[in-house]
């Protein structure tokens, strides 16, 4: 390696080792956001009026939320867990504003934990999954502990009996009611929100929302966004003919303020979607957050906003899914036959993460993954067959354009006379490069044409590879590539290595790397200038080191493609190269008024 390489390579990881020392002194963690509460002297006259008529334990509940001043509860009751069982999930309850504080996934174990998928992840005090906040998104959930009852064992019940003061002090009883329906062999569940009035009961309606309903803080499996670079936590919104996916930065909010029929967050391989049965009843808003609210830890949230309600009995009817970023399990819901609820034309699968325009060609792929793994029963073999056989197919765009590239260099001394004869007349200088290219017969958008298209395939496989919900947990060599939806491992080391590495010691990586730089160095071609020397050069071994940093815990699915297809690319340049050497590239070259071939 020449002196000069060397120091390239010094330089930029010294470049890398400044950024991220930079980035750490600069940009530390965000620190938990401090909630604050502010009472309207409205308010505070309301709570002062309800007071003597209420026991000490609705006055804590009155000052964690400043709407619930207005609403106390005659019953007292103790706090409470309840458990409901399916055949998919465990899914626990507190009586406490009828929540959800615990989901788990049963077939889809969390290898940190050892065991399924906590959907409801990053669950405190005053954020619960699926709580209910009076008026809109920004206050703070129902505290109170409601009367719970168990119906069956897939459904259970939450309500609580409150007052409404009204301007003549008159208390209006009103119940509310939150119902929750399960299906044995469903990851969709049924949420009936009901508000039960008196005769005299007129209604919720403040600030022009009647109450708010939240999603999940986060979803599992729990999310460290510096170590899993290739995951991501995205909201989503879905108005029956558009579709919206929004990625916020650490410790942000904002609002979808357009028309929608179901909406919701997602994580790489596992999301939830809240489905309205009306969605003519909700707000045309939904806030999304990834504010740091509790243990340091990113929320991943939606929250709702139903529009005000009348008099009497009010049912509003959400359906939640729950479950696999699949398309298996998606799309069970576009006709009612293939699924309990008898839901049908949903479209769920616009959920999915798709390669957008190019994901008719995902989709292609995918049916030919599928189609090998029948065969051969190992997703990590499919993976290798499939990139060989798409590989293969397209040697002769490979070869064309390694034979262009070929014409291109032996005609480079030409080119360099061109360009410094006519460096005063770009217009004249085109004219004569084109004049050259169609002696020796070389098209340069044919060399363009193969090397898109190629892209094009490599971007569909990257999208494919990265996302496929089957590769999670999917074992390719027991011991060193157990999950080929995460990096691999072959050694845990007791501490945290640097620029987010983690504490795993990787392998694919290197490979990687050494694989990355071998093609390179056999794809070079000589003859050019040293200063274009140089810098090919640093490319050929500084690029594949940042890779290094990039790439360290991407999937090992995502790294064993990679590596299988610059190891088929690099034989295949050795053949062509070997063709080459043998019989030459069969090149025109004009010399002296005359062509020789």
């Amino acid at each position: 390696m020449e002196k000069n390489t060397l120091w390239a390579i010094i330089l930029s990881t010294a470049v890398l080792i400044v950024f991220f020392g930079l980035q750490a002194k600069f940009m530390p963690k965000q620190q938990p956001a401090q909630q604050t509460e502010q009472v309207s002297e409205a308010t505070e006259k309301t709570s002062e009026n309800s007071a003597e008529q209420t026991a000490e334990k609705d006055l804590s509940v009155k000052a964690e939320n400043p709407l619930m001043q207005e609403f106390v509860s005659n019953v007292e009751q103790k706090e409470e867990t309840f458990t409901i069982t399916t055949n998919k999930v465990k899914v626990t309850f507190t009586n406490r504003g009828g929540d959800i504080i615990s989901y788990e996934l049963l077939e889809h174990m969390d290898t940190d934990t050892g065991k399924g998928v906590e959907m409801a992840d990053n669950v405190y005090e005053n954020n619960r999954a699926f709580a209910l906040s009076l008026g809109g998104t920004k206050n703070l959930p129902l505290n109170a502990v409601f009367t719970a009852r168990k119906i069956d064992d897939y459904t259970i019940g939450f309500f609580y009996t409150a007052h409404k003061m009204v301007d003549d002090n008159l208390q209006k009883d009103f119940t509310i009611v939150k119902t929750y329906s399960f299906k044995p062999d469903e990851y969709t569940f049924k949420l009936d929100v009901t508000i039960d009035g008196e005769s005299s009961f007129n209604g919720l309606n403040f600030d022009g929302l009647a109450y708010s309903l939240r999603t999940s803080p986060q979803v599992g499996p729990h999310y460290n966004r510096k170590v899993d670079r290739y995951d991501v936590r995205q909201f989503m919104s879905y108005s029956g003919e558009n579709y919206k996916k929004i990625i916020l930065s650490e410790n942000q909010q904002k609002t979808y303020d357009k028309s929608w029929i179901w909406a919701g967050i997602a994580g790489k391989y596992f999301e939830i979607l809240v489905i309205p049965s009306d969605p003519s009843k909700m707000a045309n808003e939904v806030e999304y957050s990834s504010k740091i609210e509790n243990n340091n830890y990113a929320n991943a949230q939606a929250r709702f906003s139903r529009l005000p309600i009348g008099a009497g009995q009010t049912t509003d009817t959400y359906y939640v899914y729950i479950g696999p970023r699949s398309e298996k399990e998606l799309a069970k819901y576009n006709v009612e036959e293939n699924n309990a609820w008898k839901l049908s034309g949903l479209k769920l699968g616009e959920s999915l993460d798709s390669s957008g325009f190019f994901s008719w060609l995902e989709v292609i792929l995918k049916f030919l993954l599928e189609q090998i793994y029948k065969l051969v029963k190992n997703w990590g073999v499919a993976i290798i067959i499939l990139t060989a056989l798409l590989k293969f197919a397209m040697f002769p765009l490979t070869r064309k354009t390694a034979l262009g590239t070929a014409k291109m260099q032996q005609i480079q001394p030409q080119t360099q006379a061109l360009q410094a004869k006519y460096k005063d007349n770009p217009q004249k200088l085109q004219q004569e490069q084109m004049k050259l290219y169609k002696e020796i017969g070389y098209n340069p958008m044919a060399g363009c044409l193969p090397m898109l298209f190629t892209f094009i395939i490599l971007y569909a496989m990257y999208r494919l590879f990265n996302n496929y919900f089957e590769f999670r947990g999917a074992s390719f060599i027991p011991g060193w590539i157990p999950d080929l939806s995460k990096g691999d491992s072959v050694a845990t080391l007791p501490f945290e290595m640097p620029f987010g590495f983690g504490n795993q010691l990787r392998l694919l990586p290197i490979i990687y790397v050494v694989s990355q730089i071998l093609f390179s160095k056999f794809t070079q071609n000589g003859g050019t200038a040293s200063a274009n020397q140089s810098q090919m050069k640093i490319m050929m071994y500084g690029m594949p080191l940042v890779f290094f940093f990039i790439f360290y815990n991407a999937p090992a699915g995502l790294l064993l493609y990679w590596i299988v297809s610059n190891v088929i690319q690099l034989a295949q340049q050795l053949f062509i190269n070997h063709s080459m050497k043998n019989k030459g590239p069969q090149l025109v070259v004009a010399k002296k008024g005359k062509k020789t071939k």
